[in-house]
């Protein structure tokens, strides 16, 4: 067995007995080597070798085509399991760790699709990563540096490899927030730590916020078009899309400004799409384009970058930009600005993908910073070849289409000039099908099931044709298609639809032209040719289809005898093999997540709707709107019977609530409701009991009919019920049917908040369960607004668990009484409730009283501190509460809004269930935030209407008796005088 080693794996302190174990496992001997299996984990397979009394070698199996090797991880020293970066918190025994043979543990060794034949070392993101050599160079190589990878490259894991040797604040930006997201979850996976490094992970909108939040939305294709199609008159003979692209890409695109008349209509013949009195005609429309934005409050990224040039300041050590090609050169220029060097910066990206509207040119990404001959003479440009995602068919007919287009256009660039190679998989196939009923018919009835299979057309308002031949949730337009792969593709009528622009773009290209393995630097042989501006779209939305499937291709066409298809060694009525299936109600649920995350909602609804087609909960859930119209019924109108007075106790219990359990004895007459300190833990559990078992299918089984996020009587998802619970298995099934863990209830609470309730007030949930629920559930990062910023509190801050802490104890400084009647925190507070916490969810030296007080002080909003996040105000010595001006962010229908951060937490729905000593804080603290006021608890407003009346009675005798106090005052010095 190959001994394979983790780049980061550090053996100096027992180099002998470690040579002793690997040479034991190399053989096969487990036993020697004393391997066990660390059963029941959570996030993957490891095993155990004893190297001596007190230290343990932590490894794993791969598997890389026939042969199995063994990766080195970890020494763990003295039995510290719960310190180990890849246990996570894990609780281990190890009296009860069960022994392994080599058979047994070879037959569970993960797949890795490469390993390099000779080299041994491995990177590990959320699997390990094998080098190639070209990688290994960029990989050793210092800034500044650009990349150049096609599509399955490896360029990202790349960059988060190089990334994580950065000093300082770094930063990864990417126009996809999903790919951010991604990277960030990549980059942090199994436990990755650099004490000397502050990474934040943002999509390029987010960057700008990051500088300062535009007002408004950003405006969108969906926008646009809408916009266009009112104009479309008085601009007769533009194209939407070209004109959208001739906007993003041209007009607003230069790093130097906004292109005013004059300099637009003197850009050369290569730089834009249009002519003459066409960009007369063009101008016109920008012009009302900008009007129209701020008519509607909606933003252009690319005019905000303009406008934040003057804001952006050196912040950062290091920068990373994944896919730059779909980056601007004016949105470029601003995230280079906020570098503290100019050189320290990584570059990557694949100018054949951009399907973005821009005139993007590695040549265009130069001149940003070649200016400085220093930084030029420094400058390294490195290519990747290999294909690591893509079979050799769907990789072959990739690279004749770039054959294809450096032939008919000549190159871009000197960069962009190199042909792919697919590094193993299966061939899989590339067939060109018919465009007839009976072919379309017999496709969609063996796709149409299957989450495997996805189909694409050019563009959005393709689509309606396309639904009346294929019934797959899965059908995108382009745009919306980048970023994404599946292991079939059907390409619907790409070429068909289009047969004019491709028919262009094969002009002049013959079969032999293409025998070749190479591409040459060629010049276009007219310069004035502006066929590649007008006709890259099609030829780029062509090449990044192709590129989404792992394995197999389907084009559907009509005019399956366009030349096209020959130059791409593709021929009609060869046999398609098609092996679908059928995916599990499981596997929709996980696409229709996955989809959620990407941002592509129309294909998610459509999941839920024709696949799952799930039914409401038969139940009743008491949200908030549901619990004020009890609280009406009960305290208002004192609806007879027990049964609304019993859902409002158990609410209580549920929910936390003391105060609201003493009104329902008070003036409900619900004397069961005297046993709340005692029911609270059992009536509290009432609604979700299942959730405690260990056989859940029933759950799994109702979350199949009603859906995954479904919500229980108390307005729990099945996530937040089973983390209440302590269920690791279940959070784990949820987790992998797609459950939301950012999913809130009307309190603002989400999953990982419910458990660390049970965790904050239960030392044997605390130390069992919490350690891997923490894991499974804390959200990546929180986003903040502090009025004028994003900020993002990553989860690996000293902030970021302390806000999910005050976060999650909010409501139960107003509804459970406290010390002082603030409202507020102070830091015996937290420390008792983080007291009995696993290490992986707070490290020993942030459990301290002095480190949590510096946390807090310096995030205070007055504090004058540079890495000040302004989150926290403080209300009295000692005693902190959440800024009032910070908002969350939080999704919606249009897509995602900034709420202000008492407004999620619901402070004004908190009141009716308050402590009356605390009610002039609640207001305090709405009026800060400028809410609306706090209305008077529906529960007490009877008690409150009594004891108002015998106020006024109280006043009305004090009146009185001051009255005959000054009657009988006058009287006696009336008496005096006479």
């Amino acid at each position: 067995m190959k001994i394979l080693e983790y780049a980061g794996l550090d053996t100096s302190r027992v180099k002998a007995a470690y040579h002793k174990v690997t040479e034991a496992i190399a053989r096969e001997d487990f036993r020697a080597a004393q391997v066990k299996k660390l059963a029941n984990l959570t996030h993957g397979k490891f095993y155990r070798a004893r190297l001596d009394g007190a230290d343990r070698l932590l490894f794993s199996l791969v598997r890389h085509g026939d042969e199995v090797c063994a990766l080195m991880l970890e020494v763990i020293e003295h039995h510290n399991y719960d310190k180990s970066r890849f246990l996570r918190g894990a609780a281990i025994d190890e009296s009860k760790i069960p022994d392994c043979g080599a058979a047994e543990a070879m037959r569970e060794a993960q797949p890795m699709r490469y390993l390099h034949p000779e080299r041994c070392a491995v990177h590990l993101l959320d699997k390990p990563i094998s080098f190639d050599d070209a990688q290994e160079a960029i990989y050793r190589q210092p800034p500044p540096l650009i990349v150049v990878g096609s599509a399955g490259s490896g360029k990202t894991a790349l960059t988060l490899e190089k990334l994580k040797h950065a000093e300082g604040e770094v930063l990864y930006v990417t126009q996809s927030a999903y790919l951010a997201r991604n990277a960030r979850d990549l980059y942090y996976a199994n436990g990755f730590e650099h004490a000397g490094q502050d990474a934040v992970f943002l999509s390029y909108r987010e960057f700008v916020e990051s500088i300062r939040v535009p007002t408004g939305r950003e405006a969108l294709w969906r926008d646009f078009t809408g916009w266009f199609a009112r104009m479309r008159q008085a601009f007769k003979g533009i194209d939407g899309h070209q004109a959208f692209e001739e906007i993003r890409g041209v007009i607003t695109a230069d790093a130097a400004g906004v292109l005013s008349r004059d300099a637009y209509r003197a850009l050369g013949v290569r730089q834009s799409i249009y002519f003459g009195d066409e960009r007369e005609l063009l101008y016109d429309l920008f012009e009302k384009y900008r009007a129209w934005l701020a008519e509607s409050t909606l933003f252009d990224l690319n005019l905000v970058a303009h406008e934040w040039q003057a804001l952006a300041a050196p912040r950062y050590d290091f920068v990373v930009i994944d896919e730059v090609q779909d980056l601007t050169s004016i949105q470029l220029a601003l995230v280079l600005k906020t570098l503290k060097k100019p050189g320290n910066f990584l570059l990557c990206g694949d100018s054949n993908q951009i399907v973005h509207p821009n005139f993007f040119s590695w040549g265009h990404v130069k001149s940003l910073f070649w200016r400085d001959p220093q930084l030029a003479q420094r400058q390294e440009l490195r290519v990747l070849t290999a294909n690591f995602r893509n079979g050799p068919e769907a990789t072959r007919a990739a690279n004749q289409l770039l054959k294809i287009k450096q032939r008919r256009f000549g190159s871009i660039d000197r960069e962009s000039n190199f042909l792919v190679q697919a590094v193993g998989g299966s061939a899989g196939q590339v067939a060109l099908v018919p465009d007839k009923d009976s072919v379309k018919k017999e496709l969609d009835q063996k796709i149409r099931q299957s989450t495997r299979f996805a189909v694409l057309v050019m563009r959005d308002e393709d689509k309606a044709e396309a639904r009346k031949h294929f019934g797959t949730p899965l059908l995108f337009s382009i745009h919306e298609a980048k970023g994404l792969e599946y292991d079939n593709i059907v390409l619907y009528r790409f070429v068909s639809d289009h047969r004019a622009q491709f028919t262009e773009i094969v002009d002049g290209v013959d079969k032999q032209d293409l025998a070749t393995d190479m591409l040459d630097y060629r010049r276009a042989k007219d310069k004035s040719d502006k066929s590649m501006e007008v006709y890259k779209f099609f030829v780029n939305a062509l090449y990044v289809a192709l590129t989404r499937a792992i394995q197999n291709l389907y084009l559907v066409e009509s005019d399956t005898a366009h030349p096209l298809f020959e130059l791409l060694d593709l021929a009609a009525g060869g046999q398609m093999k098609v092996d679908a299936g059928q995916s599990t109600l499981e596997d929709w649920q996980k696409e229709a997540r996955k989809l959620d995350l990407q941002g592509k909602q129309e294909q998610a609804d459509a999941i839920r709707r024709n696949i799952l087609r799930q039914t409401p909960a038969p139940w009743p859930v008491f949200d908030e709107a549901k619990t004020t119209e009890l609280l009406a019924k009960v305290f208002r109108e004192q609806a007879p019977g027990s049964k609304q007075r019993q859902q409002l106790y158990e609410i209580a219990a549920c929910h936390d609530e003391p105060a609201l359990a003493a009104w329902l004895v008070q003036e409900a007459k619900f004397e069961v409701a005297r046993s709340f300190p005692q029911q609270r833990a059992t009536l509290g559990r009432k609604s979700y009991t299942p959730y405690f078992a260990n056989h859940f299918k029933d759950i799994l089984q109702q979350c199949d009919r009603h859906g995954v996020e479904h919500r229980l009587p108390m307005n729990q998802t099945p996530l937040m019920a089973a983390a209440a619970a302590g269920n690791v298995a279940l959070v784990e099934a949820l987790l992998e049917r797609g459950a939301d863990r950012e999913a809130v209830d009307h309190f603002g609470s989400n999953a990982l908040h419910w458990a660390m309730r049970e965790a904050f007030r239960d030392a044997k949930f605390a130390r069992g369960p919490f350690a891997a629920l923490y894991e499974l559930l804390a959200p990546a990062s929180i986003d903040v607004n502090t009025g004028e910023r994003l900020v993002r509190i990553d989860r690996h801050l000293s902030e970021y668990f302390l806000f999910q802490t005050l976060w999650a104890l909010f409501k139960s400084r107003f509804t459970e009484k406290q010390r002082r009647p603030y409202g507020a925190f102070e830091t015996h507070a937290v420390l008792e409730a983080w007291q009995h916490l696993p290490a992986n969810v707070v490290k020993p030296e942030r459990n301290k009283r002095q480190h949590l007080s510096a946390v807090l002080s310096r995030n205070e909003v007055e504090r004058d501190y540079a890495y000040n996040r302004a989150l926290f105000v403080r209300i009295a010595q000692g005693w902190y509460q959440f800024n009032p001006h910070l908002s969350v962010r939080r999704s919606t229908q249009d897509g995602e809004a900034w709420v202000p951060v008492h407004q999620a937490l619901n402070l004004a729905f908190i009141g009716e269930f308050a402590w009356d000593f605390v009610w002039e804080r609640v207001d305090a603290y709405l009026a800060m935030a400028d809410l609306p006021k706090r209305g008077t608890p529906i529960a007490g407003e009877r008690a409150i209407a009594r004891w108002q009346a015998a106020e006024r009675e109280r006043e009305q005798r004090e009146a009185e008796v001051r009255a005959a106090h000054e009657r009988l005052r006058k009287e006696i010095e009336a008496r005096k005088r006479r």
